[in-house]
């Protein structure tokens, strides 16, 4: 198998943990742990696995010991603001606000944003086909979002939509800026000095909500939502993405954001949250044409 099809697949994955996320996060947070307080455990928790590997790794090879030039970390830093922590202070505190399901249908801006910002910041030509799947994508998910029905419960939608395409325009950014540390470094390079600053820059936010958190009532199922937050939707999500946009271009990897709506559906439909319609299967059709327009390469 090649390793654009490995990276491709790599994708859909995340894809696949992140829309079940949605549905996850919603049932910790507000109800046992603030957005931002779960923000602090979800960032510390990845930084120290992140460092945990990399002091493992370097153990075994000494190659691992490479360092970072003195003026990349400027973009490290840019890195772990737009892709750690306004990223996601202001996507966990959207969704406490909002429901899952439009929450993931928001998140689909993005590649739209990172099209235009790669036109701009990389020079990026945009090509028709991409155009085209972007729009098929948008249409499916405006059908998904309009005609689905939402999950969860939601306090101030407006203002936790509104967040959330903040974390979207956030996240755009994000894949542009760490693009050029993917070809210069060793991922756990580089990721485990993101989280690093990334938990810095969100630990005056989260203490105090984290502080005041009773661990003593907190069921045990929840234990294990956390847990899967912390290490499958951040630590081997990251992981995933900067393998696969080793292969893809940033554009690429953003489209496979449009499926995570299909997916938090899913998930919502098999926990009996929600039911399957005509307009869901419509809308998936148009989701997975548009992100085949965007992943096929031009032969």
């Amino acid at each position: 198998m090649s390793k654009r099809n490995l990276a491709l697949i790599g994708a859909t994955i995340v894809s696949i943990i992140y829309g079940v996320t949605f549905t996850i996060a919603k049932d910790v947070m507000p109800k046992y742990i603030d957005a931002y307080g779960f923000i602090l455990l979800r960032a510390g928790g990845s930084m120290l696995l992140f460092w945990l590997v990399w002091f493992l790794m370097s153990l075994f090879n000494k190659n691992e010991n490479e360092k970072i030039a003195l003026n990349d970390f400027p973009r490290i830093i840019a890195s772990a603001f737009f892709g750690v922590a306004f990223n996601m202070l202001t996507f966990f505190k959207g969704l406490s606000l909002t429901s899952p399901i439009s929450a993931a249908v928001i998140m689909v801006t993005t590649p739209m944003i990172v099209l235009v910002l790669s036109a701009i910041i990389m020079k990026e030509r945009m090509q028709k086909r991409k155009v085209f799947g972007i729009i098929l994508g948008l249409i499916g998910t405006a059908f998904l979002i309009l005609y689905g029905k939402s999950i969860g419960s939601a306090t101030n939608a407006s203002l936790g939509n509104f967040l959330v395409l903040v974390n979207a325009i956030s996240y755009g950014f994000y894949l542009i800026i760490v693009k050029k540390l993917m070809h210069k470094y060793n991922a756990f390079t580089f990721v485990k000095w993101i989280y690093l600053f990334g938990f810095l820059m969100v630990l005056p936010f989260g203490w105090s909500q984290f502080a005041t958190v009773d661990w003593a009532i907190v069921p045990t199922d929840i234990y294990w939502k956390i847990g899967f937050v912390v290490v499958i939707s951040t630590f081997l999500t990251y992981l995933l993405n900067l393998l696969s946009m080793k292969e893809l271009k940033p554009t690429t990897v953003a489209v496979f954001i449009y499926l995570q709506p299909l997916f938090a559906t899913v998930f919502a439909i098999s926990l009996g949250k929600d039911e399957l319609s005509l307009v869901k299967i419509g809308s998936a059709i148009l989701v997975f044409s548009g992100v085949y327009l965007v992943t096929m390469k031009k032969s």
